[in-house]
């Protein structure tokens, strides 16, 4: 008649202690990831809310150094002031959600928008093909005069060890940052925002083409969650059948 099996071993205890504590760890994870879903939809909502209030007015240069710049992204903002169509910065790209044809390779159009109150800000008027961007460098059918106009804030894009130096020559930069593009400027345009505007889309097959502000943020948070939690189930199970195996008495044929 087979002979039962001894006790579990400290080195068996181990490994049992392990599994368990993975097991706990990966509930952990699977719970925190569905916390940051909660937080990640909740700024969703937030943005969205954001973006469908009327338009406050551009904070003046003097508060420009306090900005929390995370708080007014994406936030309406209405400014006054004078564009300067001979100081645009081209910015490339390539654009994927354009209009009928208008995407692929090509250029957003930074003007300084030189504030009635001081300081400039950069404006995002749009999108042009990179076919005929060199008419926008200096676009004579940029609003002369003084103009009212709203756009969504944006921050600067950044900049990485990656990002190519700008060729300040033709004023063509590779990020919307303002700090940048404010190198490559008039002075007298100074001081800067940190931050720069977008214009809304306007009249159908006009450029540059607006409204492409993409309202965007990474949610794998449910998948991750669901990796997690099978973890889960699957580092217990595993540890039953193993027990299970060490508890068989000897000389049972294996399966």
């Amino acid at each position: 008649m087979p002979a039962a099996r001894s006790a579990l071993t400290f080195k068996q205890w181990a490994f049992v202690a392990l599994m368990l504590t993975l097991t706990i760890v990966f509930v952990f994870l699977g719970n925190w990831q569905m916390h940051r879903l909660g937080e990640k939809e909740a700024l969703v909502a937030a943005v969205e809310a954001r973006l469908h209030q009327p338009a406050k007015p551009l904070p003046a240069p003097e508060q420009w150094a306090a900005l929390d710049i995370g708080a007014l992204n994406f936030v309406p903002l209405q400014a006054t002031g004078t564009y300067r169509p001979d100081q645009t910065v081209r910015v490339f790209t390539s654009l994927e959600n354009g209009s009928g044809n208008i995407s692929g390779p090509g250029y957003w159009i930074m003007t300084p928008l030189k504030l009635a109150g001081g300081g400039s800000v950069f404006v995002n008027r749009g999108f042009v093909p990179e076919a005929v961007a060199d008419q926008y460098a200096n676009d004579p059918a940029t609003p002369a005069g003084m103009v009212t106009i709203e756009g969504v804030a944006r921050p600067s894009a950044g900049v990485s060890m990656f990002t190519p130096q700008a060729n300040a020559d033709d004023r063509i930069d590779w990020v919307r940052d303002p700090a940048r593009m404010a190198a490559m400027v008039d002075k007298g345009l100074a001081p800067v925002a940190p931050f720069y505007l977008d214009l809304p889309v306007g009249a159908d097959g006009t450029l540059p083409l607006g409204g492409r502000t993409v309202v965007e943020f990474p949610n794998n948070h449910f998948g991750y969650a669901l990796t997690w939690y099978g973890f889960a189930i699957v580092a217990p199970v595993m540890l039953l059948f193993w027990l299970w195996r060490q508890r068989r008495p000897k000389g049972t044929a294996a399966i």
